[in-house]
């Protein structure tokens, strides 16, 4: 988009009407107060992952096991997880493009509980990626949700909380905001807020910065192209047996306002593409006939369906299925410390 049309309304009353209005319509628009009153250039600003063109970090693939699968999965309700909290957990990215950072650690946070029989509830820090991760990534700019896996590997990535929590190593350092709202719970976003420097200790516990480190054994894409392998099956499989997946997305300006139901882009209403987004998928099911993924989003729990979404499953809807970016869904196999492994 050029800089004239990124000046218009992320959210307009007539693109809200023609959703619910329409004929077939699968889910529900509305205003979401994260983002009232913000332009489409300061939205954009959200949609931080980044295309690895040359395929340099492309994880190895890895063909799912073939189960039985039940015909809808929601990891929040699954009793192997009762004990892992962080499943219904909704981050918060703030102002800024490090959603290849959350999509990461969400999905790997929750494995490695999982994993552990819900023995293990480290909250990997998002801040540690966004801020000391420099893999081709560029903080709140934008980076690779695959590069994530491999410094998990080889810099391992010490436990945060959210902004303001104190309990941990290296909490989130950006304050969550809203764009020119009434909101009572956040402050206005400024649009200037630049990534913050890597501290390389423990700013919140005083803890041991090296001793507060988690390693990974590198991720692996459960599809890719050309292998003959069914996308949405293969992350199917993955998700149930091993736990939530990192994926990624194109980002329309319809999907600012979902409220609720079967997310589609708009074939019937002008509805420009903003960028790219990494999120995390814990689940699938069908509502109404329309197959869809459920997915956490890291927008704060104020926007969509408590901070959740529900997008068209099967038909690769915003190429949320798509194997040719960045070699697919990234699922990560956890290791707690680097002399301690687990078997997912």
């Amino acid at each position: 988009m050029d800089e004239e049309s990124l000046k218009q309304k992320a959210v307009t009353q007539e693109l809200i009407d023609a959703v619910n209005s329409a004929e077939g319509s699968t889910w529900t628009a509305g205003k979401n107060v994260r983002f009232a009153g913000a332009s489409l250039k300061d939205v954009k600003t959200l949609m931080g992952t980044l295309q690895d063109l040359d395929n340099s970090n492309v994880l190895p693939y890895k063909a799912p096991e073939l189960l039985d699968l039940p015909d809808e999965f929601d990891w929040r309700t699954d009793p192997r997880a009762q004990n892992c909290p962080s499943l219904k957990e909704v981050r918060d990215q703030a102002d800024c493009g490090s959603c290849w950072a959350f999509g990461s650690v969400e999905a790997m946070t929750d494995r490695v509980c999982i994993a552990s029989k819900g023995q293990k509830k480290i909250h990997l820090s998002a801040e540690d990626v966004t801020s000391c991760c420099s893999l081709g990534d560029m903080g709140c700019s934008g980076g690779i949700p695959s590069t994530v896996y491999t410094y998990y590997k080889t810099a391992g990535i010490v436990d945060g909380g959210n902004y303001g929590d104190k309990s941990m190593c290296y909490s989130y350092q950006l304050q969550p905001c809203a764009h020119h709202s009434t909101s009572p719970h956040y402050k206005n976003c400024t649009g200037d807020e630049p990534t913050p420097s890597c501290a390389k200790k423990c700013v919140d516990n005083g803890a041991s910065w090296s001793s507060s480190k988690h390693y990974g054994s590198g991720g692996y894409s459960v599809c890719q192209q050309g292998s003959g392998t069914n996308c949405a099956q293969a992350m199917m499989q993955e998700i149930y047996k091993n736990g939530p997946i990192t994926g990624m997305f194109f980002v329309h300006q319809s999907f600012l306002s979902y409220k609720s139901g079967v997310y589609k882009a708009g074939f019937f209403f002008k509805d420009p593409m903003l960028g790219g987004h990494a999120i995390k998928i814990l689940g699938w099911g069908t509502e109404k006939g329309t197959p869809y993924w459920l997915v956490a989003n890291s927008w704060n729990a104020d926007w969509g369906d408590h901070g959740f979404f529900k997008i068209e499953r099967g038909t690769d809807q915003c190429q949320i299925e798509n194997p040719i970016i960045n070699g697919g869904p990234v699922a990560g196999q956890p290791k707690l410390q680097s002399t301690e492994e687990l078997v997912v």
